[in-house]
């Protein structure tokens, strides 16, 4: 085992956590690694912000970490395991597993100086990166995101991610009602999201005539999801090459703080 890092699960976290990893693949050589430590390398890099390479020596080595990083994401197990977690929560604080509202917002990050794949230039907020486009429950779970350019706009992105919260099929056949801030208000966009999946979207908008901070109804639920993420310095810009990594990274830090709730 590595050091007493402070991202690295506990027992008991990695205990809840292993029976959601997937089987070492049948004919193969036996897994030599201990997940427990991959988990923890991965980890270590969300929280504190290091590339791969820089791993700690006392981590298996940086390219077996990569790889199960890259192949978990290819076949879906980081979401699967993000999304069986939202269950237990929700579960754990009496709640039914299908959430029936969910409220959707977006974040721009800048990107990192070697990222050039899908990046654009927010002219609201002044940034050149990538803009995360995302659906969460009223617990402020992750329900699905969706990383885009920054330049592409929130109705453009809002139809991106609420057409992937709508392929989850069954985790969300209660949900029929969806915040949204007054970048997504227009006809246009509540129509097309009543016609292809049948939710309701209600706009809620900041008082007029009102400065600074105010905590709004339901928004200020996705603003704190955003709070969390900002701990995790791997997010505080996005150093991805590709999009889904980056994606990918939102998934794994929920993984961390849902299963430090459970454990």
């Amino acid at each position: 085992m590595s050091k007493a890092y402070s991202s690295n699960l506990t027992l008991s976290q990695f205990e809840l956590i292993e029976t959601l990893i997937p089987a070492a693949k049948p004919g193969g050589r036996p897994r030599a690694v201990q997940m427990w430590a991959v988990l923890n390398a991965i980890f270590y890099v969300v929280v504190q912000g290091c590339k791969w390479r820089d791993l700690p020596g006392d981590f298996p080595a940086w390219q077996t970490v990569y790889t199960y990083f890259r192949n978990w994401r290819r076949d879906g197990t980081w979401v699967a395991i993000h999304d069986r977690l939202r269950d237990w929560v929700r579960t754990d604080q009496g709640r039914p597993s299908s959430p029936s509202e969910a409220i959707v917002d977006s974040q721009s990050v800048a990107t990192a100086t070697m990222v050039h794949e899908c990046v654009g230039f927010d002219k609201a907020k002044h940034i050149k990166g990538r803009k995360r486009h995302t659906a969460v429950d009223p617990l402020g779970l992750v329900l699905r995101v969706v990383v885009t350019a920054a330049s592409t706009p929130e109705r453009e992105g809002g139809k991106r991610v609420l057409q992937t919260v709508h392929q989850m099929g069954e985790a969300v056949s209660r949900l029929y009602l969806i915040w949204v801030d007054g970048g997504y208000s227009g006809r246009p966009f509540l129509v097309s999201v009543m016609d292809a999946f049948r939710w309701v979207v209600q706009v809620v908008l900041r008082p007029e005539q009102t400065q600074g901070f105010v905590l709004l109804n339901k928004r200020w639920v996705v603003e704190r999801t955003f709070g969390w993420l900002n701990w995790y310095r791997r997010l505080s810009k996005d150093y991805e090459y590709l999009p889904a990594s980056s994606e990918v990274m939102l998934y794994i830090a929920m993984i961390r703080l849902m299963v430090r709730r459970l454990a």
